[in-house]
């Protein structure tokens, strides 16, 4: 019985930080000797930049719109840090058809040219979206990815889409393998935010798996084009990239999410004083 390759998917609201998370979790995997693949599966295709070294790569689908068909694994797929493969889907033009078919036709052709060898350990797709639909359900919807991480911070928007990705999760667990492992929470500097991101996860019935402080050495590896792990090795955040690592491989904990009623999300971000700030600010 040969290993069980972990396919997982990352959601996130838009702007959490989900990409940098993802590529500085992926490095941490590597460095502990794991074989990785990235699919970008945001039309932004900026998913796997930090592997690359700042390679702007081209995409799935304007590779497919430039050559048609007939094209080679290697003309859609880099290798990036320490072999990681990189892959980005890309999206349709501005204006034209639906961003999630570019992961749809991304995965098909992957495994049709090979790129899920034996060796792999993990594949992560990246997701765009706060919320679980259309072509970007597509890698849970399919089963492609049977584990799956939010990123979140303790502000209410982001605990908002959170849920709202949960709903999707238990809606299509029902129908497949699908799972939740946990909550990655990528600090915002936001009062009592670990505690929050806590109690949040416990009421989804999940849990927090790591809480990345924040540190301005993460935008200093980004502007090299670089992750805090190959930038920065012997750095502290460069550790706490290695230990959400650790715990990502070791995690046991996979569950069918409970998501809250808007009314029991609103009580819980009272306890911890979010709606006395929105309040405040729109003199409520």
């Amino acid at each position: 019985m040969g290993k069980q390759l972990r396919q997982i998917a990352i959601y996130g609201k838009g702007g959490i930080g989900k990409s940098t998370t993802t590529q500085n979790l992926t490095a941490g995997l590597v460095e502990r000797g794991n074989h990785v693949m990235v699919v970008g599966c945001d039309p932004k295709a900026d998913s796997t930049r930090l592997l690359l070294g700042g390679l702007h790569q081209k995409t799935v689908l304007d590779t497919l719109r430039d050559q048609g068909d007939d094209i080679e694994l290697e003309s859609i797929l880099k290798e990036g840090f320490m072999g990681t493969k990189c892959v980005e889907s890309g999206g349709p033009e501005p204006g034209v058809g639906c961003a999630g078919r570019g992961i749809i036709t991304s995965i098909g052709l992957l495994e049709r040219l090979g790129a899920y060898t034996e060796d792999l350990d993990y594949v992560f797709y990246d997701v765009l979206g706060d919320v679980v639909c259309g072509g970007f359900a597509m890698p849970i919807r399919e089963g492609k990815a049977k584990e799956i991480y939010i990123v979140a911070s303790g502000e209410m928007m982001a605990l908002y889409a959170a849920n709202n990705i949960s709903k999707g999760i238990a809606r299509y667990a029902r129908q497949g393998g699908v799972r939740l492992g946990g909550i990655i929470c990528n600090s915002r500097n936001v009062d009592r935010e670990a505690e929050l991101v806590r109690a949040f996860a416990e009421e989804l019935g999940t849990q927090m798996i790591h809480f990345v402080p924040r540190d301005n050495d993460v935008q200093r590896a980004e502007i090299r084009k670089k992750t805090v792990i190959q930038h920065f090795p012997d750095s502290k955040q460069a550790d706490e990239y290695r230990e959400l690592a650790k715990k990502i491989e070791e995690n046991d904990k996979f569950v069918i999410p409970k998501p809250m009623t808007q009314e029991r999300l609103e009580e819980i971000l009272l306890e911890y004083g979010l709606m006395d700030d929105l309040k405040d600010d729109y003199r409520i």
